[in-house]
């Protein structure tokens, strides 16, 4: 009897666009980048309100391309902006839910992956997760230093797109990520710059402390 390979959804909501790929096992069947437009973003008051627009952009272009969502086992979500967390996937659950659409740490379209993973996942009776969230937090402690007492840095940035740039980078130099000392830039809607050391994200410079985006 053949094993039914596992297929996920993949969503990562951004500033200007939600991007989705459909992966079976480790190949790629679909992708898409969304992308919102001033014009389209300017009614919604907050981010929290953009939910429904994206997640019947994220639906529509999957019918568009006949894919049956009956086939998926999981789907994931760009990770939002949480209390600290190490990186890597969580289970989303309800404390989640709750604490991204009524007290965020910060708004941002990151926090809308939980929830639309949560929202496709829930009626196919399937697991829904997040990955390596905005708010991955690997600092060293002289990494919080800010240069005043009273202020402590925080570990807020592209984890996801870094992190994936790094363990990419690792592949193909044929080495395990765990083994290597990366700085890695993520250019986008917004910018930020990561230290990685054997594997943890040790530090690193917001487009709110440093570059301009």
């Amino acid at each position: 009897m053949t094993q039914k390979k596992n297929r996920v959804l993949a969503i990562n909501p951004g500033s200007t666009s939600t991007k989705i790929a459909v992966y079976e096992e480790e190949t790629l069947l679909l992708s898409q980048t969304l992308n919102h437009t001033n014009e389209e973003l300017a009614p919604f008051e907050k981010v929290q309100d953009q939910f429904e627009m994206r997640k019947q952009a994220v639906l529509d272009f999957l019918d568009e391309n006949d894919f049956d969502l009956a086939t998926l086992s999981a789907v994931v979500g760009r990770g939002g902006v949480l209390p600290p967390v190490k990186s890597g996937a969580y289970g989303v659950n309800d404390v989640m839910i709750d604490r991204l659409k009524n007290n965020p740490v910060a708004e941002h379209a990151s926090n809308l992956g939980a929830l639309m993973a949560s929202e496709i996942a829930k009626p196919l009776g399937i697991m829904a997760c997040i990955y390596d969230s905005v708010s991955v937090d690997e600092f060293k402690p002289v990494a919080r230093l800010s240069g005043m007492k009273e202020i402590k840095r925080q570990s807020l940035f592209h984890a996801l797109n870094s992190r994936a740039a790094a363990i990419r980078v690792a592949a193909g130099m044929e080495k395990p990520y765990q083994s290597l000392n990366l700085v890695v830039a993520h250019l986008g809607g917004g910018i930020s710059v990561s230290v990685h050391e054997k594997g943890k994200m040790i530090d690193i410079v917001s487009d709110d402390e440093g570059p301009f985006s």
